[in-house]
């Protein structure tokens, strides 16, 4: 998969944020950089590459294949959110997780039909970059990177032990399968996140600094399990 999900983390806080401010800004010392690497080189690869791949995708496979794609790679991201709930000693979430790829993986064949949330087993939402923030890591500026999305330091590290460690994907011996499952993830990605993508080019005036905001304050609210500490200004 590939951080093309980042934008469904966008969705997740767009509809709260009625505009966003500019100016200098102290998560985001490469700005300049990261903005050329938004404005000049992602949306025109995302405009002229994935949204007609997209399009096709839409076009060809029916809406009960595209829903049973996506279960399949959200059952993967629950083995995951697993694996970082137990390094966090959130064994309530973890047992959620380990439910849900059970159930999931046996009953709902191979991740394809999403039983668990039927029957309203919560998804832990847990990832590397959350674990390392948990252990008191900083989260290290802020980066945008072309087809990957937004990200900092922390989080993009946790992506790395992610793709190269515990992914279970990395690990089919079969190099064809594991790269179709790996370009399939990258499509429906970007399918989930075509209403996200939509809303930010419709709501945003500034669309790097609306990204740039919905994200940071995403992590940050992930990082509290939603509890978010008041900031020393708010005091």
């Amino acid at each position: 998969m590939t951080s093309m999900t980042r934008y469904v983390l966008v969705v997740a806080t767009a509809a709260a944020l009625a505009g966003c401010a500019t100016g200098p800004n102290k998560d985001d010392p490469f700005e300049p950089w990261n903005r050329v690497m938004y404005e000049k080189v992602h949306v025109p690869i995302d405009r002229d590459v994935m949204q007609p791949m997209v399009r096709a995708y839409i076009d060809i496979v029916p809406s009960p294949v595209r829903t049973a794609i996506s279960n399949f790679f959200n059952n993967i991201d629950d083995f995951i959110s697993a694996i970082n709930d137990g390094l966090q000693g959130k064994r309530e979430k973890m047992g959620n997780d380990l439910g849900r790829v059970l159930i999931n993986s046996g009953v709902g064949m191979f991740g394809l039909v999403d039983i668990a949330s039927q029957v309203g087993v919560e998804r832990g939402n847990e990832d590397f970059g959350l674990t390392f923030g948990t252990w008191g890591f900083e989260q290290g500026p802020y980066l945008f990177i072309p087809l990957f999305g937004p990200t900092t330091v922390r989080d993009g590290t946790g992506w790395l032990v992610r793709i190269f460690g515990a992914s279970p994907v990395g690990y089919i011996p079969d190099v064809p399968i594991r790269n179709t499952i790996y370009a399939f993830g990258v499509v429906d990605a970007r399918y989930q996140a075509e209403g996200a993508v939509s809303f930010v080019g419709e709501a945003a005036l500034d669309q790097y600094a609306f990204i740039r905001r919905a994200y940071l304050q995403r992590r940050e609210y992930l990082l509290y399990d939603g509890n978010v500490p008041p900031k020393k200004e708010d005091e």
